[in-house]
């Protein structure tokens, strides 16, 4: 049974830091997830032990999708990559990567081999999922690759490739390789999508 001396107190200074801190939370972490994205609704094998991971972990989040490479001229975008992830990761950003031995075969390890090259070389703390084929036209593309590539109308031409899905995965941005992630256009677009209500 409640003690009415202390719930007194509680509902005094107490509740009013409680409440204060609650308000303190941006509006779309106070609100569940909404339901998840159709872009999201698939399973795909993490890349350090290829046990499979529901996509939809990710719903209500702003998600940027990559193909990486180890052993491409633009293999030094992880930095980036885990930049961009650490200084907005809080505010609900999430880096997916999807290694791809595509074009010019410069992601020729097994998925063990490029955990450990990320991990080692870059640090790379975002989620990373096993090696895909992401070049349109092939019969076995990864399916979240086939649906960004449609619903934008471009797909990957080259390794680190960009697609960046707001919340509700109703909008999808592509940029090309040569656009490096800590650039002013893609910062400007994550941040307007994180301030964006869900």
């Amino acid at each position: 049974m409640l003690n009415p001396r202390r719930h007194t107190a509680f509902s005094g200074p107490l509740a009013s830091l409680v409440l204060g801190m609650a308000l303190s939370v941006p509006a779309w972490a106070q609100t569940p997830p909404s339901a998840c994205p159709t872009l999201l609704k698939r399973e795909a094998p993490r890349l350090q032990d290829e046990k499979p991971q529901n996509l939809c972990q990710y719903a209500g989040k702003v998600v940027l999708v990559v193909n990486t490479a180890s052993y491409c001229g633009f293999t030094s975008q992880y930095k980036s990559l885990e930049t961009l992830y650490g200084q907005y990761r809080e505010r609900g950003l999430v880096v997916l990567g999807f290694p791809s031995n595509d074009f010019g075969s410069q992601e020729p390890g097994s998925n063990k081999d490029i955990a450990e090259f990320c991990e080692n070389t870059f640090s790379v703390k975002f989620p990373m999922f096993a090696k895909s084929r992401v070049k349109a036209g092939d019969a076995s593309v990864n399916p979240l690759f086939a649906e960004l590539g449609q619903r934008t109308g471009k797909t990957p031409s080259w390794n680190f490739h960009k697609y960046l899905i707001s919340r509700d995965g109703r909008e999808v941005q592509s940029f090309s390789s040569i656009t490096d992630p800590m650039s002013k256009s893609v910062v400007r677009e994550v941040e307007r999508l994180l301030s964006a209500a869900p």
